[in-house]
């Protein structure tokens, strides 16, 4: 047993070797740096951030160095050394609504009070290989789109710097990628209009009751909105995708509307009893969603629109929209509509989402079952040796 055991422990530490010669890959090639794949492969940085739910661009670049590219192993990474980490406290909740807007869209009103900014998207490109960036020598201008819808009260175009800009019909511009944190210059958000004519549901919840943590407390069932709305932030994206498409397919009761996609940075402020006030401790990208649906009223509610909900670090719109539509599916319970579909299920949702879950389950299959194995193996031979007429039909 002890010869087996330093035999496994010598062929363990010669993939750990092989791993390191696999990820530097040919040595004649220059090394990719932490703070390339940080500025240049920020979308990836910003999904490992999310789902390993720890903000820091610089430990997300490494673990996706480290991971070889496998964001889920990344993910799996930050999680791992999330947990080493004290902590000091919670921060207050950020104020979305004095967010430093970059990107701000809407598919429910035109004119949007503060504008619509396009931002930085791939929603206007043509999806065609630029071979340009694969000799380095991508254009450091930007074009602005040859073709835009007229529009009496509005206009988009190209500014004297190349940012794209939306001018309204007070004669203001935003620009794409600018913003402020003042407060007197937030961006209103987009449901106060519904709010303010009183066909929207108003946000629930106590605003004095402490959410829960999925970090410190396993996730029990049914769960609040608060804990499936931090299990979802943290669910894979690829899952919560499915899911939402889903509903739009017909797997559930729900119409949705965009009603309004920002990103932007936000202040984290943190309460000090020593100076009874909050204080700035930070600055975050934050992308949120705000999803419409319809809903017909039951005994106790009147017609009116309702709310699906997304919220995650950096810039992942994808994963916004997506958690939002299940986040509005999984609240069809409370709101009297028929159940019955995945993206419903309560249990369902919240028991599947996590990838660093499903990936230990998954990938516990390739540790040595050859015990489990053998007994299956004697099993079938007993069974078929005691049903010898059975063996030759099957045969």
């Amino acid at each position: 047993m002890y010869v087996a055991v330093k035999g496994g422990e010598r062929a363990i530490a010669a993939a750990h070797d092989l791993l390191a010669k696999e990820r530097r890959g040919d040595p004649t090639t220059p090394e990719i740096g932490v703070d390339q794949i940080a500025q240049q492969l920020s979308l990836a940085v910003d999904r490992v951030m999310a789902e390993g739910s720890l903000y820091d661009t610089e430990l997300a670049a490494l673990a996706i160095k480290q991971a070889r590219g496998d964001l889920i192993e990344a993910i799996f990474l930050i999680r791992a050394y999330r947990t080493t980490l004290p902590r000091f406290g919670y921060s207050e909740p950020v104020q979305t609504g004095r967010m430093a807007v970059r990107r701000r869209v809407s598919a429910t009103f035109k004119d949007l009070p503060g504008g619509q900014v396009l931002g930085p998207t791939f929603d206007y490109t043509h999806r065609l290989l630029d071979f340009s960036l694969a000799s380095g020598s991508e254009s450091d201008t930007q074009t602005s789109p040859r073709h835009c819808e007229e529009r009496s009260d509005a206009a988009i175009h190209a500014s004297d710097n190349g940012l794209l800009r939306f001018a309204r019909n007070d004669g203001d511009e935003v620009a794409a990628g600018e913003g402020t944190t003042n407060a007197s210059s937030a961006t209103p958000k987009m449901f106060a209009i519904l709010q303010a004519e009183g066909i929207v549901e108003r946000p629930g919840g106590d605003a004095t009751v402490t959410p829960g943590d999925i970090t410190r407390e396993p996730l029990d069932f049914p769960a609040s909105r608060d804990l499936r709305l931090q299990a979802l932030a943290r669910g894979d994206e690829g899952f919560l995708l499915a899911l939402g498409y889903s509903t739009q397919r017909g797997y559930g009761r729900t119409h949705p509307f965009a009603g309004e996609i920002r990103i932007g940075e936000v202040m984290v402020e943190a309460f000090l009893p020593e100076l009874g006030f909050a204080i700035e401790i930070a600055a975050i990208t934050l992308t949120e969603c705000e999803m419409v649906n319809q809903f017909h009223g039951s005994k106790t509610e009147p017609p009116q629109f309702t709310r699906g909900y997304g919220l995650v670090f950096g810039q992942l719109e994808r994963k916004a929209m997506s958690m939002a539509l299940v986040d509005r599916s999984l609240r069809a319970r409370e709101l009297g509509e028929e159940t019955g579909v995945p993206a419903q299920d309560e249990e369902f949702v919240l028991a599947h989402c996590d990838n660093i879950q499903a990936t230990g389950f998954v990938e516990h299959l390739k540790l040595p079952h050859y015990v489990d194995f053998q007994s299956e193996l004697e099993l079938i031979r007993r069974m078929r040796a005691t049903n010898p007429n059975k063996t030759a039909m099957t045969e």
